[in-house]
């Protein structure tokens, strides 16, 4: 029985979905944005002489844009009311309900939430040993930032100067804090890069001893950005009558200054050259932009002009549209994407520009920026390449992207807990949110960082290794899915009043967004056969070679 299970999911390895007729989705939904980037993208199409891929599938479509922008694939309901709609603006009311309706709203901002938070403080942040950042003071912070469809520039502004308690509970909390509670030491310069990084797309962390071999910036520049930071402490508060730390506060406090005569009105700091030369260094922001001096929090806070300076800058546009498109297009329009400085080229610097521009004019509005791309004319293709596209367009081979089809992806360890848990339909009656994220929590530590990328990000062991293979074989989320007790998924299935056809096409269509090939329903009718009529059982087994499939856990 197990041989017949694996050829099965052999077979599915294998399977390709019929393609769709060759014709491009040209529809830019009266969006002037999305016009724009068709057009861009089909200049580049051209410019290379590449054909794009056909369109994917209503299925495919439908499946790719609920992980994306909600983290699970859809339920077997809402695939069937996308598919059958007949009306050709489907996807925009789609996108539209994803992003706007209450139903959704949860999904939303919980999966954004965790994008947004490893952004900020990276997957293990607030798990370290004594850790200073309290990941769910973080999380609660976020979530309901982006329940609430807080515009960009005011989440940033809010980041890089809140002041308050780290910890859900205590007086004064701000969750925002997080960002910058566990930065500060040794001179607050992981504050300065990370700030630096994450919202302007500037890699200056080597520039902390010396000038950048390849770029424009210089030491003193980082030194100077260090500086707005001078100001800011984070301060360990104990429970009462013990040394056990109940909670961090991030806190402004008067900078003296590092001279001997320590004068507060210009408050200096000092780095040295690799010639051994000391120099001094104020608070100037990266365009050039300085501020007064002082020390002093009485006359001026420094990390709170550092948040205007910060939500001023073009540099702040242009990298949260890179960072969004390659969130859904797979790659961003610079390698890595938090690296957008003069040296590394946009492979499409019209198109990041007028993305930018209107970024900002719509009142840094996240969900419109979301809108523009999952509804634009690339994300809408297939991720079969065609003779033309296979290795021009292959960003793997070092070939910069163009976007002439979808790069297919793993989904994130975070996808595919909750992809399980729609697909079996355990989402009903989970519990509280916060019991949810708890057991969702207690899975994924077993993914928990190894090492960076080359992306300037972090690397999990959930990336086809062999933990993970195990995992999916025989980890318990899986045996939760798969078990065919009373009151079980699969039990429910098995006892519907659907024909055998329907159960096997809903397996397929829970996992895959699709019905199965010819191929496919021969080998599961073999299996009902081999089970001797145990239905259930013979559900068990296509059900758990679909979940080990690699087309059940990349997006494509």
């Amino acid at each position: 029985m197990k041989n017949k299970i694996l050829i099965f999911s052999s077979i599915i390895l294998s399977t390709l979905v019929p393609l769709s007729a060759y014709a491009q989705d040209s529809q830019d939904y009266g969006i002037p944005e999305v016009s724009f980037i068709n057009q861009q993208i089909r200049q580049g199409w051209d410019d290379y002489e590449i054909r794009p891929s056909t369109l994917a599938t209503d299925g495919e479509w439908c499946r790719r844009v609920f992980l994306d922008i909600i983290g699970r694939v859809p339920s077997v309901e809402e695939l069937h009311k996308f598919v059958k709609d007949k009306d050709l603006g489907k996807k925009k009311k789609l996108v539209t309900q994803l992003l706007n309706d209450e139903n959704y709203t949860e999904d939303y901002a919980k999966n954004w939430t965790t994008l947004w938070t490893n952004v900020l403080i990276g997957r293990s942040g607030g798990t370290e040993r004594n850790s200073l950042t309290n990941r769910a003071g973080l999380q609660k912070y976020l979530r309901d930032s982006l329940a609430r469809n807080k515009y960009y520039n005011e989440i940033v502004q809010e980041l890089v100067t809140a002041t308050g308690s780290n910890t859900p509970g205590t007086e004064n909390y701000n969750g925002a804090v997080n960002f910058l509670t566990m930065k500060l030491e040794e001179n607050a310069t992981l504050a300065t890069a990370e700030t630096s990084r994450v919202f302007l797309g500037l890699q200056v962390q080597c520039t902390q001893c010396h000038n950048h071999p390849f770029n424009e910036w210089k030491q003193q520049k980082f030194w100077e950005m260090n500086a707005f930071f001078r100001q800011t402490r984070s301060l360990r508060r104990f429970t009462t009558g013990t040394r056990n730390v109940s909670h961090v506060e991030l806190v402004n406090e008067s900078f003296t200054g590092e001279g001997l005569t320590k004068d507060p009105d210009k408050a200096d700091i000092y780095y040295e050259l690799r010639n051994g030369i000391t120099k001094v260094a104020y608070p100037v922001f990266v365009d050039g932009t300085k501020i007064d001096p002082s020390g002093y929090v009485e006359d001026v806070i420094r990390r709170d002009e550092l948040g205007k300076l910060i939500v001023n800058s073009t540099y702040l546009d242009k990298m949260a549209v890179n960072r969004i498109w390659a969130h859904f297009m797979g790659y961003g329009f610079t390698k890595p994407i938090d690296d957008m400085g003069p040296h590394n080229p946009s492979s499409h610097p019209e198109l990041v520009d007028y993305l930018g521009q209107q970024f900002r004019k719509k009142s840094f509005d996240l969900k419109q920026l979301i809108t523009w791309v999952v509804l634009s004319e690339p994300y809408a293709l297939s991720s079969r390449t065609n003779s033309s596209n296979e290795t021009a367009d292959d960003p793997l081979l070092g070939e910069t992207p163009k976007f002439s089809r979808f790069y297919i992806r793993q989904m994130r360890a975070e996808e595919l807990y909750e992809s399980l848990i729609t697909a079996t339909s355990a989402d009903k009656g989970r519990g509280s949110y916060e019991e949810q994220e708890t057991r969702k929590s207690q899975w994924l530590s077993q993914f928990i960082v190894a090492f960076g990328n080359d992306e300037g990000g972090e690397q999990t062991s959930f990336n086809g290794t062999i933990p993970q293979a195990l995992m999916m074989f025989n980890g318990d989320l899986v045996k939760q899915a798969t078990k065919k007790d009373g009151g079980s998924f699969l039990d429910q299935l098995a006892k519907s009043n659907l024909s055998n056809t329907q159960k096997i096409n809903y397996l397929f269509e829970a996992a895959f967004a699709r019905q199965p090939a010819k191929k496919e329903v021969e080998v599961a009718n073999k299996l009902l056969v081999a089970r001797k009529g145990d239905l259930t059982a013979a559900l068990q087994d296509i059900w758990w070679a679909v979940l080990n499939s690699n087309e059940f856990i990349l997006n494509h």
